[in-house]
């Protein structure tokens, strides 16, 4: 069976539930590391739903619908679960940062490249993990093709060493020639 979104996990098969909750873990650490906000929110409510009702179905095949009752958690305590999961993301984002106010699509390329190159001056010995480096070019960068022309300028503004990126002497003379608007 293929995918099918939107479709609720109660109208699941037994068969076609465990695919799409099997399949929804596999692509949890991709979605967390590299997917919008959006699609993280997405993900988290789809495997939220299918592991949801997988308990439903078959408590006793979980660690968390076998702990001693062996009808698993009532409905009350899985609505006291979900709460409290959800009072927590809230809690989380409260506690966030507000996001920038210009957004990176609006953002002129020459000021979205200072801006990158400032954030590694400003790291320390110009260096950030890759992972830390895509979020920040994410943030600031309008599209992908300008963090690669860091990468390939020639000389190069940025370069990789293993997972670790880092702002080149290039790089620290091209920010001195173009700085950071305030």
């Amino acid at each position: 069976m293929t995918d099918r979104p939107g479709v609720p996990a109660r109208d699941l098969s037994d068969e076609e539930l465990e695919r799409q909750g099997v399949h929804a873990h596999a692509m949890r650490h991709w979605v967390f590391l590299h997917g919008t906000a959006d699609q993280f929110r997405t993900h988290t409510e789809r495997m939220l739903e299918l592991e949801q009702e997988y308990l439903r179905r078959h408590p006793q095949r979980t660690w968390q619908g076998a702990g001693g009752d062996a009808d698993g958690p009532s409905r009350d305590d899985r609505i006291r679960d979900l709460v409290q999961t959800f009072s927590r993301a809230v809690t989380a984002l409260l506690d966030e940062e507000p996001a920038p106010t210009a957004p990176a699509h609006k953002r002129d390329p020459e000021e979205a490249q200072a801006a990158l190159l400032q954030r590694f001056a400003q790291a320390p010995d110009g260096r950030l993990h890759k992972l830390e480096a895509h979020q920040i070019a994410r943030q600031l960068a309008p599209d992908n093709r300008l963090v690669a022309r860091l990468y390939r300028s020639d000389p190069p503004l940025l370069q990789a060493e293993k997972d670790v990126r880092v702002i080149t002497e290039a790089g620290r003379a091209w920010l001195a020639d173009h700085p950071v608007p305030a």
